[in-house]
């Protein structure tokens, strides 16, 4: 089955990859519009992040509704607590499943969400 990218991106990924009926969208960090990582702490990192991966499955016509899977990585476990609220509120009914993760990330940042959906083609 051939791959479909959506998006573009300063590094070598794309934002998001249809496979068939499947839409993986990569690693979203707390970067706005601006190309900087947004003011505040984890709270306002995770609304980011969420944000971002809304505008990436929109790219390949999916919405929050269309995700099956999450991993996300938390730089610190103790903030769980706050994303875990945020989250929430992208996801309020039939969540998808998650994997959460307290790991060192690649840049100064607070958290990183991942996302796969499902849509038919």
């Amino acid at each position: 089955m051939p791959k479909q990218c959506f998006g573009t991106s300063h590094v070598p990924l794309s934002p998001a990859v249809r496979a068939g009926d499947f839409v993986y969208v990569s690693g979203q960090v707390p970067v706005g519009k601006d190309g900087n990582v947004v003011q505040g702490g984890i709270a306002e990192q995770t609304e980011q992040v969420l944000q971002n991966v809304k505008a990436a499955l929109a790219l390949a016509g999916c919405s929050m509704d269309d995700v099956v899977k999450t991993t996300v990585w938390l730089e610190d476990a103790r903030d769980f607590g706050t994303f875990n609220r945020i989250y929430a509120q992208h996801f309020p009914t039939n969540p998808p499943a998650r994997t959460t993760v307290e790991s060192r990330l690649m840049i100064d940042i607070k958290i990183e969400v991942e996302a796969v959906a499902y849509k038919p083609a």
